[in-house]
């Protein structure tokens, strides 16, 4: 669990994200988390790894470069990011969150199975640190940087005042609009879309045949209730996860699908006849 209090004016903070350590998204978060706290951290990927998923750098050595106080990049992915940043770079003392994004777009739904910046805050949460991902929703390239500054020290206020399991994470996604405009915060679980990922046929420059993997045509979901509901009710939607993705529900259904006196025996090997001295 969480303890509480938590004192996020003494609290460590280390902040990444997948967009790389360059992104505008990064500089928003930073802001943000010295808001909080003094104590600052930031280790993000030296280029952008959007829809790295949870993948691990394990068949090249990882590069660690400096950009200032408290500020370094990673030759690797976001999980390389937070995985080093605990056990090396903030060795010392371990951070006592972990904050990641914001990012450019959002990670609703099925995108965070694909999501570096959901990788991110989940590598601190399987560190046993609660962690939360950012996200602004964007409408093709309008982003509103802004609504992120409003409302994330908010959500990140509230968010730490209650008891939190070990193991979770939290999942926040910003609307495409103006603070203004936003209509509240809401808790959601994670949405699915009517539609998937478009898979696209085209011819290059130099007419050789591509094809690209490209988004999700609409964000229209199955059941409002849900992460892609709210944001599309212009509210701030918050979504525990955890990294179980056992089905409770089937586990239950197959208890005793494979009693033990169903494992094949071994058969004894037959020797070879003979029948008339020679080698069969």
């Amino acid at each position: 669990m969480l303890k509480l209090p938590f004192d996020l004016k003494k609290a460590r903070i280390l902040v990444s994200n997948d967009d790389g350590i360059h992104a505008p998204g990064l500089k928003v978060l930073e802001r943000i988390a010295r808001s909080l706290s003094p104590d600052v951290w930031v280790v993000a990927p030296e280029s952008e790894h959007s829809g790295a998923s949870h993948s691990l750098t394990l068949r090249r050595p990882l590069q660690i470069q400096k950009f200032g106080p408290r500020r370094f990049s990673v030759s690797g992915t976001p999980s390389d990011c937070t995985l080093i940043a605990v056990n090396h770079i903030l060795a010392d003392r371990r951070p006592d969150i972990v904050l990641s994004g914001v990012n450019r777009g959002g990670n609703l739904g099925e995108d965070v199975l694909y999501s570096g910046t959901v990788a991110a805050a989940m590598e601190g949460a399987m560190l046993g640190i609660p962690a939360i991902a950012f996200s602004q929703v964007r409408i093709k390239d309008k982003l509103h940087w802004e609504t992120a500054s409003a409302f994330a020290p908010i959500v990140i206020r509230k968010l730490v005042s209650l008891p939190w399991p070990k193991g979770v994470l939290m999942s926040v996604n910003f609307p495409p609009v103006p603070p203004k405009e936003v209509t509240g915060i809401e808790v959601g679980r994670q949405g699915r879309r009517m539609s998937h990922v478009e898979v696209v046929h085209a011819r290059d420059p130099f007419e050789r045949e591509v094809t690209w993997i490209g988004d999700f045509p609409t964000d229209e979901p199955e059941h409002p209730e849900t992460d892609l509901g709210i944001v599309m009710t212009r509210a701030v939607s918050v979504t525990p996860l955890h990294f179980d993705l056992t089905h409770a529900a089937m586990l239950r259904r197959m208890e005793g699908l494979f009693p033990k006196t169903a494992t094949p025996k071994k058969s004894a090997k037959k020797r070879p006849r003979k029948t008339d001295g020679l080698p069969q």
